[in-house]
């Protein structure tokens, strides 16, 4: 029997969007995702050989698209890092003229450092969109929330060259954290007013093990929106479309708008459309899970494309997370004293 398009979860939410994490690599070491290491920690990246090839996530973009998804990210890591990303980004736009639609959204989230060098070449692959990572305009904020690698000066350049490469506007996403960079919020918002890019803050997230996440950490996004909106009076936005994660608010003044992401204060969990491959290609439903469905495995085993077509429906309509939502429950104590800690790793599933 063939699969009906659309389908759904269980809490009849459709598959719309799918995340990429094509590299585990980066050259940042952002505390909340990779921090630097530490007590003599060093990371174990996958070797070539166990991460999908652009064949691999062509073919499985193929898939996806067919049953239903609408837009593409290609996150990492950093996906610049990952040799002829550009092409596998070409390429993929290029599918979309195989179906009714005429190009395929395809975009890209990057902290921005390597854009100098390929800013060009995304927008002649026709790149749909770029997100910049940018929590601090102070450099020694910046310096110290990257691991110490960059200086704040190399990502503005980055978008100064993707500006001049016509990538505008952008989105610049800023993860705000109490104690560390919750005071350079105003700067921020100043800095991007009038450019026309959407300057948006998220709420510090327990995102895989490694970031010490803690509740007081948070700084939770009514709190961003009175402190902006008392230099830069805001007035709420509608939604541009059902399931949009950002909520806006724009200027009065006409100098553009900004979006909160709130996972934790306000979460969102009832409009996901997202799924999001692994670097080895798991496919995984949340990004606050524990694991994922192995589709690498398959594919390299010979499974044909309705094989793991059926796979990945039969994922999705299982699918019952809520996470953020749950939070609370979630989080408590076990009985040995311990939170519940394991997850999937920002930087191998992407944001």
């Amino acid at each position: 029997m063939p699969i009906q398009v659309p389908f759904r979860d269980q809490l009849d939410r459709p598959l719309r969007d799918l995340r990429i994490s094509v590299t585990d690599r980066c050259n940042f070491r952002c505390p909340y995702c990779m921090p630097a290491e530490i007590f003599g920690e060093r990371y174990a990246f996958l070797p070539r050989a166990e991460i999908l090839s652009f064949e691999e996530i062509e073919r499985l973009v193929r898939i996806f698209v067919g049953l239903g998804v609408e837009k593409i990210r290609i996150t990492g890591g950093e996906p610049l890092l990952r040799h002829d990303v550009t092409d596998l980004i070409g390429r993929l736009v290029d599918m979309g003229e195989d179906e009714p639609r005429s190009r395929l959204d395809v975009a890209m989230t990057t902290n921005g450092s390597l854009l100098p060098r390929f800013a060009a070449a995304l927008a002649a692959a026709r790149i749909s969109r770029i997100t910049v990572s940018l929590d601090s305009l102070d450099p020694a904020i910046f310096h110290k929330t990257t691991g110490e690698r960059f200086d704040v000066a190399r990502v503005l350049e980055g978008i100064a060259a993707a500006e001049e490469a016509g990538l505008g506007p952008l989105k610049i996403n800023c993860v705000v954290e109490r104690g560390v960079n919750d005071e350079g919020l105003i700067e921020l918002a100043e800095h991007f007013r009038h450019t026309g890019h959407v300057l948006r803050f998220i709420e510090f997230m327990d995102v895989g093990t490694r970031n010490e996440w803690e509740m007081h950490k948070v700084v939770p996004s009514g709190e961003i929106v009175e402190q902006i909106s008392a230099r830069f009076p805001l007035e709420s936005v509608s939604p541009s479309y059902s399931g949009e994660v950002a909520r806006r608010w724009r200027y009065l003044d006409g100098a553009g708008e900004i979006g909160l992401i709130s996972s934790v204060s306000a979460p969102f969990c009832g409009d996901c459309t997202r799924a999001r491959l692994t670097t080895e290609g798991a496919l995984v439903t949340c990004l606050f899970a524990d694991g994922g469905l192995d589709l690498r495995g398959p594919m390299r085993a010979g499974a044909d494309d309705e094989a793991i077509r059926k796979l990945i429906v039969s994922t999705w309509q299982a699918r019952r997370d809520r996470y953020s939502e749950e939070r609370q429950d979630l989080l408590q104590i076990d009985g040995g004293g311990k939170r519940r800690r394991e997850r999937v790793e920002m930087y191998q599933i992407g944001g």
